[in-house]
This record gives structure tokens, C-alpha cells and sequence, in this order.
């Protein structure tokens, strides 16, 4: 088996079609028929069929678009530490959510990060539903996000943080400092970050809770913004209860006074279950829970000037 057939292979696997995996990979459709007649002479299966409805996979088909996409991400993941450990260079790929990369990560990152020189942490924003498949294709090397139980059994977690969000509002918004009921918070306009669109998150379950309708919500390329939004009287906002003393003490923001318009969760580290081999990962693991690493999550690494700006490349969320 070459990459290529296996890079292929998944692609049909991901797509259900020749067509479209050939599209995605940039070859004739020819190009997939060889690699796939190569995979099936050289395994002995047929790896699916076609149908009227689309592919049906064998067995062994599904067992072999479940490894290729291991293998391929094990082989990327080889080729990016051979070339970092050429340079000196230890490099840690860590993906977290939305909500989580904006308040917490810069702390812990910069933090962890200054315990050594020849460390570098890549760092993605991603949905946590995306969290499995990053890890057991082995584009990422550990995920911080909300604690889920829908992740597959090859995943183990570990959570490490209580977090809280609750509603606020500017001060000068018509329900600043008013006793309201849920209905006047579901006729609100909700002002919310990218992680509103995990149903899971705290946004979306105190969303789902007031039954706020999609017209009522406008969604922000980040947290900050809503809440900056939120300060001018626009609409209503949801603020992590760790950082939001200066501004609920300086009369910007007023906490919205309503039964159930706060919501907790848990922050949690993943990463694969028999990933042993990858040390950085399970040291970052244990580093999120000691007091350091927790007092950086909610203030700041507190580093020295030197470390101020962390060596840290950033995908944005999209």
C-alpha cells in the first residue's frame, strides 16, 4: 500500500463517491479507479460496491478507511517532527475551542511554553465535535475544550476546570438591573461568540434553554466582540464569571437578574487513549491541573517580558 492509494481510499470513504474524492485530491477519476483496483488486488477485498444510493463498504473497507486515515495522519505527523527535530525544535499541535482558546489558552500556552526553550505548541481553533476526528487522524496531539461524553472510546479525557458564564447586559439597556422572566430574555437579541454553534456549549445550551429563535441571535467572530457590542445597550451577552469583576465593578456591564440565565461547565484535555508515545502531550495533560497552570488560565501566565509573546501559531476559527 503507497500514500497515494491510501489518500485516495480515504477520500472515497469520506465523500461516498469517486467523483467527488477525485475532485478533492485534483486527479481524473481513472487515477481512483487504478488505486482503488491496486488496494483490492493487493488485500484480497472487494472494499465496497456500488449501489443506487451510492457505496456500500465491506468490512473490511470500513476497517481499512478507519486506518488509512491513521496511518496518513501518523505519516504527516513524522515528516512535521523530522523536520522540527532538525531545527532543535520540540512542537506540540493543540487544538481548542472557541471559547476556551479565547479566555484560557493564552495563559496556559504562554506558561507552558516558557518551562522550555526548544518547545514550540502549534494552536487551532476548532468546534469540539471536530475534537475526534483531529485526534485519531492525528492532525492534533491533544484538545482542550468542554467535557463531552460523545467522543469515540479511543479518546480519553480529563477535566481540570469549572468554568461559569452568565448574561449581561450594558447599563443602559432597558432591562439592566430589572428582576425579567424567561420570556423577555427569549425577545432579546443575544449578542455571542463562535461557540454558540456547538449545542453542547454553554451559549448553546443557555440558548436552547430560553428558546431564543435564530432571528434573535447574532453571532461574533469572537467573544470579545460581543461583549464589546453588548457594553453599548445592543443586545445581551454572555460573560465568563472569572473575568468579567472589572467590568461588572465599573458599572459597563450589569448582570442580567433572572432565573437560569447562568450556566456552568467543566474544561476537560483530550487525547488519544493509547498515545503513550507522545510524551509533550501527556505532560501538557498533567500541566493543565497543577496551581500554576490554573492561576495562568484565569489571570494570565504572568511571564516574564521576554516570554510576553508566545511562539504560538494560531489557526483561526471559521
Amino acid at each position: 500500500m503507497t500514500p497515494a492509494q491510501l489518500r485516495t481510499f480515504a477520500a472515497v470513504a469520506r465523500h461516498g463517491s469517486s467523483r467527488s474524492a477525485a475532485g478533492e485530491l485534483g486527479v481524473s477519476e481513472a487515477a481512483v479507479s487504478s488505486h482503488v483496483a491496486a488496494l483490492r488486488k493487493e488485500l484480497g477485498d472487494d472494499l465496497f460496491h456500488r449501489t443506487g444510493s451510492g457505496l456500500s463498504f465491506t468490512p473490511g473497507g470500513l476497517r481499512l478507511a478507519s486506518r488509512a486515515v491513521e496511518m496518513l495522519g501518523l505519516q504527516d505527523r513524522t515528516l512535521h517532527e523530522v523536520r522540527a527535530a532538525g531545527e532543535g525544535q520540540r512542537v506540540l499541535r493543540v487544538a481548542v475551542s472557541p471559547l476556551f482558546g479565547e479566555l484560557s489558552a493564552p495563559g496556559l500556552i504562554e506558561l507552558f511554553t516558557s518551562r522550555a526553550d526548544d518547545l514550540v505548541v502549534e494552536l487551532s481553533h476548532w468546534p469540539p465535535d471536530q475534537f475526534g476526528r483531529l485526534l485519531t487522524s492525528r492532525v492534533v496531539d491533544v484538545a482542550i475544550g468542554p467535557a463531552t461524553t460523545s467522543l469515540p472510546d479511543s479518546i480519553r479525557s480529563k477535566e481540570f476546570l469549572r468554568y461559569q458564564q452568565f448574561a449581561v447586559v450594558g447599563s443602559s439597556h432597558p432591562i439592566a438591573g430589572r428582576r425579567v422572566n424567561a420570556r423577555t430574555l427569549s425577545e432579546q437579541t443575544w449578542l455571542i461568540g463562535p461557540s454558540a454553534v456547538d449545542p453542547s456549549s454553554c451559549a448553546g445550551r443557555m440558548l436552547r434553554h430560553f428558546r431564543v429563535p435564530e432571528s434573535g441571535q447574532r453571532i461574533y467572530q469572537n467573544h470579545a466582540a460581543a461583549l464589546n457590542d453588548a457594553r453599548s445597550g445592543v443586545g445581551l451577552a454572555l460573560a465568563a464569571a472569572h473575568g468579567a469583576h472589572a467590568e461588572l465593578s465599573g458599572d459597563r456591564l450589569v448582570r442580567v437578574d433572572a432565573p437560569g440565565a447562568s450556566v456552568d461547565g467543566v474544561w476537560a484535555t483530550f487525547v488519544l487513549r493509547h498515545g503513550g508515545d507522545n510524551p509533550l502531550a501527556n505532560e501538557l495533560v498533567r500541566f493543565t491541573s497543577t496551581p500554576r497552570a490554573v492561576q495562568a488560565m484565569l489571570t494570565g501566565s504572568g511571564a516574564n517580558i521576554g516570554r510576553f509573546k508566545p511562539r504560538v501559531h494560531v489557526t483561526l476559527w471559521s
